[in-house]
């Protein structure tokens, strides 16, 4: 998965937590040693047992960094970590500075930020660039944002901070309700230098933002988001492919871009409008993400124009009246069957031109689907 990433283009891989097993240890020094054009992360809490342990796992890589994270919102602070603002102010600050001894360089989350008092993430983060942080990433921790509100976080950032100007702003967004992309977008227009996603959206929960789905947003609307990056994208759909075959849990079939009816069409006007110009009814074409060409799925709505085309690839022409004919007894037998076959299309054709008896027809039909 590693080296698919590396073929993706993508410039950070956040391999694994050091500290979490021995496995993660393994793994993330695995992918050191062997995909080299990416910085190599581990995510580590604010603990110096925590970052000794990345920077062992890092060494062999080419560019290493160690991701720190500790939470700056007072229902975390109080609760969770037990410890007041002043504490988690130096706790960062120290963590910041010994992991910047272990590793090329330090991104620093101060987590469930969304959350967080603006006046103390600001003193966060400015204690974090005051340590070494070249990366500040601002974590919607539990997906509360709305876009509006994530934006302002970058804007107040840039507003008061002038020292944000010196380090890559970065987003992170989960998705709990379903905001994960629009969050995401809305900071790389508030000034974002990086986004944190997930091939499918996998992730805690409801899962995290979709790398495929910023990408593409991000070819479409090039209008609103002029931004460079080095992804391939016509590799986006071999790359959730893979990650479906090695988790064993594909994306659902309409999830955008990279699911298996991203590019289906069964309403009769839609296809009618697709066979006439693509860009009907695409906003994007297939082959722009790795994905194959649209899919025209013929069923109940499916309109005469569709099911000529298909019968023409079959090597099968009807005049006027015998598709007129056969696309009758086509959405008989579709309101009867959920799926129509190429063999279904071929036995009507054959059987309008024989001209059988209705009842007999539709009779055999249904014996040979059974």
């Amino acid at each position: 998965m590693a080296h698919a990433l590396e073929a993706l283009g993508v410039d950070v891989i956040e391999a694994g937590f050091a500290a979490a097993s021995d496995g993660d240890f393994r793994a993330i020094q695995r992918v050191s040693e062997e995909v080299r054009r990416p910085v190599i992360a581990s995510m580590v809490r604010a603990r110096k047992e925590d970052i000794e342990a990345a920077g062992r796992a890092l060494t062999p890589a080419a560019r290493s960094r160690i991701h720190v994270v500790l939470a700056s919102s007072d229902i975390h602070l109080i609760y969770k970590l037990k410890i007041s603002r002043t504490q988690a102010l130096e706790q960062a600050h120290a963590m910041i500075r010994l992991a910047a001894t272990c590793a090329d360089e330090v991104e620093f989350s101060p987590e469930d930020a969304t959350r967080t008092d603006p006046d103390f993430l600001c003193q966060m983060v400015s204690a974090a660039i005051e340590a070494g942080a070249k990366v500040i990433n601002l974590p919607d921790t539990v997906g509360y944002s709305t876009p509006r509100d994530y934006a302002a976080i970058f804007e107040t950032l840039h507003a008061r901070l002038p020292q944000v100007a010196c380090v890559t702003l970065s987003a992170h967004c989960h998705n709990d309700l379903g905001l994960a992309v629009a969050n995401t977008l809305a900071a790389v227009s508030a000034g974002a230098d990086q986004v944190e996603c997930t091939v499918n959206g996998i992730g805690e929960r409801a899962g995290n933002a979709a790398l495929e789905e910023v990408a593409a947003a991000m070819m479409v609307r090039r209008d609103e988001f002029p931004c460079t990056h080095s992804l391939v994208l016509n590799r986006l759909c071999a790359t959730s492919r893979l990650l479906s075959e090695i988790i064993s849990f594909g994306p659902p079939p309409n999830k955008a871009v990279v699911g298996r009816n991203a590019f289906a069409h069964e309403a009769g006007i839609h296809q009618h409008g697709i066979l006439a110009n693509p860009l009907t009814y695409e906003i994007m074409e297939p082959s722009s993400v790795g994905a194959s060409d649209h899919r025209l799925v013929l069923g109940k709505h499916s309109g005469r124009t569709a099911l000529a085309q298909r019968l023409r690839e079959l090597g099968v022409e009807l005049d006027a009246v015998d598709l007129d004919a056969v696309y009758r007894r086509f959405t008989e037998l579709a309101d009867r069957r959920k799926s129509i076959f190429d063999q279904d299309l071929l036995a009507l054709v054959s059987e309008t031109r024989t001209r059988l008896p209705h009842s007999e027809k539709l009779t055999e039909l249904e014996q040979a689907a059974s």
